[in-house]
Formats: structure tokens, sequence, C-alpha cells
């Protein structure tokens, strides 16, 4: 794994949240090398919201913004309610 995605998968890791570490987390695990370079640089930008903004569009209990309404978000969404989210 190159450098850029092993600095990708520790951010998605250390969140700051338990909950956060686990969800965000195991999505860019079990994905950060398949992603293209696109979606690494898409990714970069996702994790530099606010962690309590994230969860609550992951969750649900907010909608989230129209930019993050196509690519990785809604994919981490999916993979949390197929988990029982």
């Amino acid at each position: 794994m190159d450098n850029r995605r092993k600095r990708l998968l520790y951010r998605a890791t250390h969140r700051g949240t338990k909950e956060s570490d686990v969800i965000v987390g195991g999505f860019f695990t079990d994905m950060v090398a398949a992603l293209s370079e696109a979606q690494v640089d898409e990714a970069e930008v996702l994790l530099e919201e606010n962690d309590i903004d994230l969860m609550n569009w992951i969750m649900g209990r907010e909608p989230a913004p129209d930019r993050w309404q196509s690519g990785l978000l809604p994919q981490i969404i999916a993979r949390y309610r197929a988990l029982g989210g």
C-alpha cells in the first residue's frame, strides 16, 4: 500500500470517537486498496469534515450536504445500514 493510502487509512481509523473509528475506519479498512486515485482525493476531503457532522450524516440524523450526495459517503452509509446501523 502506498503512503497516501496509509495516511488515509490512519485518518479514517483515528477519528476521535470509537464509533466513528469503527464505522468510517471499517469502511476504509475494507476499501482503501481498491480506491481509485480520484476516490482517494475525495476521501481526503471527506475526512476533513467535522466528525460530528460526518456521523450525523451517516446515521441519518441530518441530511448530508449536496456535495456529498454521490461518491463515497453514500457507500459508507450503505455499508453502515447493511451492518445493522
